[in-house]
């Protein structure tokens, strides 16, 4: 008995017409989504960085050779705000992980480019993140652990717009 079994308990106790099994379902996938971000966010902080910034940082990095995207293309991706996301900006490009410069296509328009500092430090968190993912996984049977992932992506899409 976990701790998502004794809330539901104490809820069919106090309220036995409700039907709780999305309670439970969603307790735990919540809790799992704290335990492991907790875990993540430790190991980024041991590379210097925080989720947000790792975020930016994922992000450039996935866009691909030259690593470059304006700032509305990263807030979209990102979903912030321009306020927020020139925040992290800032304290990236002051540790030297992104440069900003102008966009030749706009001369309105900035854009943020992955130094190989930020690169480097990009491709050796995401690799240590998904060591403290991996750890928590290889828990379940591969077998378990595809139909899991075959669930989530199943109850996602239902749940998305």
């Amino acid at each position: 008995m976990d701790d998502v079994d004794r809330i539901v308990e104490q809820w069919a106790r106090e309220r036995p017409e409700l039907e709780t099994e999305a309670m439970a379902v969603f307790g735990r996938i919540y809790r799992l989504a704290k335990v492991l971000g907790d875990r993540q966010e430790k190991v980024y902080g041991e590379l210097g960085l925080n989720r947000g910034e790792f975020d930016v940082l994922a992000t450039l990095r996935r866009a691909g050779d030259p690593f470059e995207l304006s700032p509305k293309q990263l807030s979209a991706t990102l979903m912030l705000t321009t306020g927020g996301m020139t925040g992290r900006l800032d304290r990236l490009e002051r540790s030297g992980l992104v440069t900003r410069s102008p966009d030749p296509e706009d001369r309105r328009g900035l854009i943020i480019t992955l130094t190989a500092r930020g690169r480097h430090l990009v491709d050796a968190a995401v690799g240590a993140g998904l060591d403290a993912q991996r750890d928590v996984l290889e828990q379940l049977p591969p077998a378990a652990r595809r139909r899991l992932n075959a669930l989530l992506k199943d109850l996602l899409a239902a749940a998305e717009p």
